[in-house]
């Protein structure tokens, strides 16, 4: 029975942390756009990262 008056104040205040912890982050703005970094993440090169294919044009013998 007298850990209970040292497990109930240990948790209380393991809570109160925990309770600070996630009103810092949700003042910060870590939860304003959720679903932003997963798509950016999929749409982040606008370029190819494989150059096109350019056929070479065969030279005649006019062409010289």
């Amino acid at each position: 029975m007298d850990i209970l008056f040292l497990l109930i104040p240990i948790a209380v205040i393991l809570a109160g942390v925990a309770i600070a912890f996630f009103i810092y982050t949700v003042r910060s703005g870590q939860y304003d756009d959720l679903e932003g970094p997963s798509h950016r993440i999929l749409m982040d090169d606008d370029d190819p990262m494989i150059p096109r294919y350019e056929p070479r044009r065969r030279r005649l013998k006019r062409d010289k």
